[in-house]
């Protein structure tokens, strides 16, 4: 198997694929991206039978921006004959993987593969059950053994891989599922809440995003992203010069101040959190961001970066390096990561985590 798959967002195939061909590069590791418009997913083909593998392991899925899934696969598996598609299928693995973890039956985030969904719910337990036979699978599953992909592009055609559970995306496609809660004031809460499944781990929510911390909303109106920090209890200063839904501000956890977000200046040294999701150019909100965690205003902090129409993963990726670089100018230490999540929209979501011990072991005067 000397190819990957990444799943992605449909109509971001080409940045995908300029990322991986990027990321790979950087790791010595060369081959060529095939790229299908608005297919929701990549093929990166390396021209060394091993490299596919060495991705897999090597790369950390958590820094690729536009892929929702890292998987490796063989050839594609073409005209599935309807009487038994699953001989086949497991005949392909059988001789990679033995004792995997977890199955999983995918198909591409799109509207034409919604079709295929429901035949791989149909699909998936006469197969886990015959792959266990095979022990293609263990018995019960297993969260530290690699995950076995099956990902059906069309009816009857379909890749099958594997992925590595501790550098992969832990959810089924690659996204998150989450419901809309009917008492927030707009859909947008939904990326915020994305945002902490996919950028905090579960054992530290209740550290991280403990009742009683202190967080500013930039850009809040009408509250989207400021009912997720009032439903874990957070004490939240919303800065806009819009309205704010009454009902967050009957929970008596929000101040609202009427200000443009760019011209705030916090005088808190409480704030732990700073979440923004406004409406402008990105290199603007990378510096506004910048400005908050140099000056000791946040510990940590979500954004959005509005996306250019083209060149997309050229600019994300020279934004995130500025970032990077301001901060190390300023003795800042902090780790970014960046996502485009599947509630964002032509846009991405970066986070990032200031760490109180500064480079090099010195210790940041503003820390003190």
């Amino acid at each position: 198997m000397n190819k990957v798959a990444l799943y992605c967002r449909q109509g971001f195939e080409k940045e995908c694929a300029a990322e991986i061909t990027d990321k790979a590069a950087k790791m010595e590791i060369f081959g060529f991206a095939r790229v299908k418009e608005n297919s929701g997913y990549v093929l990166f083909e390396c021209y060394q039978p091993d490299d596919a593998d060495r991705i897999a392991k090597e790369l950390p899925f958590r820094e690729l921006i536009f892929a929702r899934q890292l998987i490796v696969v063989g050839e594609l598996l073409k005209d599935l004959p309807p009487e038994d598609r699953v001989s086949p299928i497991v005949g392909m693995v059988q001789n990679v993987i033995t004792n995997g973890g977890e199955l999983r039956v995918e198909v591409p985030d799109t509207n034409e593969s919604k079709e295929l969904t429901k035949f791989c719910r149909k699909l998936t337990v006469p197969l886990r059950s015959a792959m266990r036979e095979c022990k293609v699978l263990g018995k019960k599953e297993n969260a530290l053994r690699p995950v076995v992909h099956v990902f059906f592009i069309a009816p009857g055609c379909c890749y099958v891989g594997y992925s590595y559970s501790n550098n992969n995306s832990p959810f089924y496609m690659g996204i998150p599922r989450l419901k809309f809660p009917s008492e927030a004031p707009s859909r947008s809460t939904l990326k915020l809440e994305e945002a902490f499944h996919v950028f905090i781990p579960a054992d530290e929510w209740d550290e991280r995003l403990a009742s009683g911390m202190y967080a500013v909303d930039l850009g809040a109106c009408p509250g989207g992203w400021t009912y997720q920090l009032t439903q874990r209890s957070m004490m939240v200063t919303a800065v806009d010069n819009g309205p704010m839904a009454p009902s967050l501000m009957e929970t008596g956890q929000v101040i609202h101040l009427r200000e443009d977000g760019f011209r705030y200046k916090s005088t808190s040294t409480k704030n732990y959190w700073l979440v923004c999701d406004m409406v402008e150019k990105p290199a603007k909100v990378a510096a506004l961001m910048c400005d908050w965690l140099v000056n000791g205003w946040c510990r940590e902090a979500i954004f959005n970066l509005k996306l250019p129409m083209k060149k997309r993963y050229e600019e994300v990726s020279n934004i995130l390096e500025r970032i990077d670089e301001r901060l190390k100018e300023n003795g800042v230490n902090a780790e970014i990561f960046a996502k485009q999540l599947y509630h964002d929209r032509e846009e991405v979501t970066v986070h990032i985590r200031r760490f109180w011990s500064a480079i090099g072991g010195r210790r940041d005067e503003r820390d003190r």
